[in-house]
């Protein structure tokens, strides 16, 4: 019984010291996707602790709230793509995905458009400011994005009602060189390159003759 009780401790033990690993592990990798270490160290806890709850039931027939089973680390490695030691196989795609979108907005009331671009600069201006006021439109929709981080979800507001968009996936040769172009150039950042492949299109409708809304895919 002496021997069974300082395995236990032991297994306990390994139970502490691959959870201290696993945190450090998971601070270390600053929230990557499928870091190798902190996949290794999840393993290690998982069978550290599997390990445990077999020993604890074996010597006095209870076992931990942990739920797991054991982890064989080669196969782990094998079906999440890692090997060689370790090391995630390197795999780059020899192309850059390119998606271009186009949504096209209608505008229902110019003052209330403007009211509200005017509300989203004051929330970005200093308080001992005055912000200047929004003038046009297009200027009051370029602030509604810009309170937005640029995401277009911002413009999914009362203000402004959605007609048809297009979204287009491609795969081209090269990345956007935004420096090569124009600030008042339209074309040059969207224009397609000789070598690109476009990949396929959704068409959103936004509204429906019932009112529904439908997104339509084509691809190439």
């Amino acid at each position: 019984m002496t021997d069974q009780h300082d395995e236990l401790e032991v297994a306990l033990e390994r139970v502490i010291e691959a959870a201290r690993a696993h945190l450090a592990a998971v601070r270390a990798g600053e929230g990557r996707v499928d870091d190798d270490d902190v996949w290794q160290a999840y393993v290690t806890l998982n069978n550290a602790s599997y390990d445990y709850d077999q020993r604890l039931l074996a010597a006095h027939g209870e076992v931990t709230p942990w739920d797991v089973d054991s982890i064989d680390p080669d196969e782990a490695d094998e079906h999440f793509g890692a090997g060689g030691g370790g090391a995630v196989a390197d795999d780059p795609h020899p192309r850059i995905l390119s998606v271009r979108q186009r949504r096209d907005f209608r505008v229902p009331s110019v003052a209330a458009l403007l009211k509200a671009a005017e509300a989203a600069r004051r929330e970005g201006t200093p308080a001992e400011d005055e912000p200047a006021p929004v003038e046009g439109v297009g200027e009051a929709v370029l602030e509604l994005l810009q309170g937005g981080d640029g995401s277009l979800s911002a413009l999914d507001v009362p203000e402004l009602e959605p007609l048809d968009g297009v979204v287009m996936v491609s795969e081209v040769t090269e990345a956007v060189d935004l420096e090569a172009f124009d600030d008042e150039d339209p074309l040059g950042p969207f224009q397609p390159g000789a070598d690109d492949r476009l990949v396929g299109r959704l068409d959103e409708h936004p509204f429906l003759a019932d009112g529904e809304t439908e997104t339509a895919d084509r691809t190439a």
